[in-house]
């Protein structure tokens, strides 16, 4: 489910929510006074927290092999 950015249009103060599609268009009705902001809706996971597994780095680290110029890293 995706995390909406919601400002208030008298005070400028933001909050995000945590709700569906079909949730935020009630939650935006029920609340004139609030709108979502611009943008993408942020989803609950980031993918910097998932790791490669072993055979993606042992592929990296032949693809570095065969192109030592290159700047692919292997590290992480």
């Amino acid at each position: 489910m995706p995390t909406y950015t919601i400002r208030n249009k008298k005070t400028g103060k933001e909050h995000d929510e945590f709700m569906s599609i079909s949730e935020m268009e009630t939650y935006i009705k029920d609340h004139p006074e609030e709108e979502v902001m611009c943008g993408a809706p942020r989803i609950g996971y980031t993918f910097n927290r998932l790791k490669p597994d072993q055979g993606f780095k042992d592929r990296l680290r032949e693809i570095k092999k065969a192109h030592p110029l290159g700047n692919v890293n292997v590290d992480f």
